[in-house]
C-alpha cells in the first residue's frame, strides 16, 4: 500500500476533535507525597477512592515486555468490543462508509455496525474456511473502511493463510482489523511481529481467553503510533478501572502459570478431538488453532437440546454461513471434558 494515508480516511470530526483532559492527564505523578485536590475525588483511603490511570501505563509495560512491543503502540479498552467500537467511531461516516466482513465470523463485527449505522458487505469464507482475496478486493469500494480478519478464526477454528493476508494487507485501501482473540493456541505467528509493515494494521487481542481473566474485561489494540494517537484522542478517560489493571498486572506477570493452562488447554484439546471421532452422529471435526472445537454432526438443534438436558452447555452454530449441522465445543477441564463425552455417548442412539 504504497499512497495509504490514514487521514483519507479519519472521519472530518474526529480531526478536529479535542480530546477531554482528565485531572490524572494533566498532572503526572511523581511518586513525592502529594495532596490531590484536583479531580474532586472522595478524600478517604479505601483502596478504590482515586480514579485510575487513564492511560494504563504499568500494564502497557508489562504487555510491551510480553509482546516485545513498543508500549506506546498499544490502546487498552473495557473488552475487545470496546476497541472495536472506537475504530467505526474513528474511521467509518454513518450512512456513507462501509466494512467488509467474512462470515462465519465474530458477530460482533456485524452489531457494531448496525449500532454505528455504518454498511455491511458480506464474502464468505471459501470452502476450507479461507477469506478470498481477489473477491473481497473486488468487492471494496472508496467507502470501504475496515475489513475485518478473524485469526484463529471463530466459530471455525482455523488461522488464515499467511499469504492471503499479506495480500489484502498490501492491496485494500483501508484499515485491516487482526483479530488475534485466540492467538496464544495458535501455532502460527501473531501479526504484531509485521505491526511496522503495515500502516493500515491493526491488531486486537484480550485477556479473556488463554490469560482466564473474562471476567475483568480488558481488551488490547496494537496499532502504528498515529492510530494510537486517534483512538486515545476518542476513548473515554477512565475506560479501564483500577481493579481491572491491578488484576490484569498480575496475571501478564505470572507468564509462567498463563502457559502451563494454556499447555494444558492444547492437550485436552487434542484428547478430546481424538475422542470425539468415536461419537458416532459426529460426521467431521475441524482443525482448531483456538481454545474450542468446531464438530458437523447429524442434527445440530436435536444435539443441542439434548446436551442441555444432561446439564452441558456448547454452542449451535448451524445457523452460521457454512456451519450447517455444526456445534462448537470450548475445551474444558479434563474432567468437564469427560462429562461432555459421556453425554455425547449417552445421547448417541
Amino acid at each position: 500500500m504504497n499512497t495509504f494515508n490514514i487521514q483519507n480516511l479519519l472521519r472530518e470530526n474526529i480531526k478536529t476533535l479535542k480530546p477531554y483532559s482528565s485531572a490524572r492527564d494533566e498532572y503526572k505523578a511523581s511518586g513525592s507525597e502529594m495532596v490531590f485536590l484536583d479531580a474532586n475525588e472522595n478524600p478517604y483511603e479505601n483502596g478504590v477512592n482515586r480514579y485510575p490511570d487513564p492511560k494504563q501505563k504499568d500494564v502497557k509495560v508489562a504487555l510491551a515486555k510480553v509482546k516485545n512491543c513498543n508500549p506506546e503502540n498499544i490502546v487498552l479498552g473495557n473488552g475487545s468490543d470496546e476497541i472495536l467500537d472506537l475504530i467505526f467511531r474513528a474511521f467509518c461516516e454513518p450512512k456513507e462508509d462501509n466494512i467488509i466482513i467474512l462470515p462465519p465470523t465474530y458477530g460482533m463485527y456485524k452489531v457494531l455496525a448496525e449500532i454505528n449505522d455504518i454498511n455491511i458487505k458480506e464474502v464468505v469464507l471459501s470452502k476450507t474456511f479461507q477469506p478470498k482475496a481477489d473477491e473481497i478486493l473486488n468487492t471494496a469500494n472508496k467507502n470501504s473502511k475496515i475489513l475485518f480478519l478473524c485469526s484463529p478464526n471463530n466459530p471455525t477454528g482455523n488461522s488464515f493463510d499467511i499469504a492471503t493476508v499479506e495480500k489484502l494487507l498490501k492491496e485494500f485501501n483501508g484499515i485491516i482489523v487482526i483479530d488475534e482473540a485466540y492467538i496464544d493456541f495458535s501455532g502460527q505467528e501473531s501479526w504484531l511481529n509485521r505491526l511496522e509493515e503495515f500502516p493500515n494494521l491493526i491488531i486486537i487481542q484480550t485477556l479473556s481467553k488463554a490469560y482466564g481473566m473474562a471476567g475483568i474485561r480488558l481488551g488490547i489494540c496494537y496499532a502504528s503510533f498515529t492510530i494510537v494517537e486517534i483512538l486515545n484522542r476518542i476513548k473515554p478517560p477512565y475506560n479501564v478501572n483500577l481493579l481491572t489493571q491491578s488484576y490484569a498486572l498480575k496475571r501478564i506477570e505470572d507468564q509462567e502459570s498463563v502457559n502451563i493452562e494454556i499447555a494444558e488447554i492444547q492437550k485436552n484439546k487434542e484428547q478430546l478431538a481424538e475422542a470425539l471421532k468415536e461419537v458416532g452422529f459426529v460426521s467431521e471435526i475441524y482443525p482448531s488453532d483456538a481454545n474450542f472445537i468446531l464438530v458437523k454432526v447429524d442434527d445440530a438443534n436435536l444435539r443441542y437440546n439434548q446436551l442441555i438436558k444432561k446439564g452441558i452447555v456448547i454452542r449451535n452454530r448451524t445457523t452460521q454461513a457454512l456451519c450447517e449441522n455444526c456445534l462448537r465445543f470450548t475445551v474444558g477441564t479434563n474432567v468437564e471434558n469427560q462429562r461432555l463425552l459421556k453425554a455425547l455417548n449417552e445421547i448417541e442412539s
